[in-house]
C-alpha cells in the first residue's frame, strides 16, 4: 500500500505516505464549496505532473553530468464545467543560467514530456509545457 487517507469532514482529506510518514492535506476549492485553504485534489494532479517532469529530467540530467538544482516551475490549472474536470494545465519551467547544447536541451525536454505522470493522463487533457532555458 502507498498511502492511507482519512476524510476529515468539511471537504478535507489527510493523506499519509506510509513509507515516510509525510502528510498531505487537501481541501475543496472555493469554487466548489470548499475553503480553499490547502491544495485541492485537482491542484495536486497538476503539481504531480510538474514535479514528475522535473524529477524525470533531473534523473536524465544526472546521467549527463548536468545539475538542474534551483529550477523553478510555474503551474496554472484550468477547470472545465461539464463534466467538472481539469481541462488544461500550463507549465512553465525556468532553468537557472547554465550553458547547454541544443541536443542536451532536446534530450531533457523529450524526457520531461514523457514522464510517467504525463503518460498516465487522459489524452483529452491539454498540457502546455514551456521550457525557459
Amino acid at each position: 500500500m502507498t498511502a492511507s487517507i482519512i476524510y476529515e469532514g468539511e471537504l478535507r482529506c489527510r493523506a499519509t505516505h506510509l513509507q515516510s510518514g509525510t502528510v498531505v492535506e487537501t481541501d475543496a476549492p472555493t469554487d466548489n464549496r470548499g475553503k480553499g485553504e490547502k491544495f485541492s485534489p485537482t491542484d495536486t494532479l497538476c503539481v504531480s505532473l510538474a514535479t514528475c517532469i522535473i524529477t524525470t529530467m533531473a534523473l536524465k540530467a544526472r546521467d549527463m553530468n548536468i545539475e538542474l538544482k534551483d529550477t523553478k516551475i510555474d503551474v496554472t490549472k484550468y477547470m472545465l464545467k461539464d463534466p467538472r474536470r481539469v481541462g488544461q494545465i500550463d507549465i512553465t519551467i525556468h532553468f537557472p543560467p547554465f550553458s547547454l547544447g541544443g541536443d542536451q536541451k532536446s534530450t531533457l525536454e523529450t524526457t520531461g514530456n514523457n514522464c510517467p505522470v504525463a503518460k498516465s493522463l487522459h489524452p483529452d487533457l491539454k498540457v502546455n509545457i514551456e521550457y525557459n532555458w
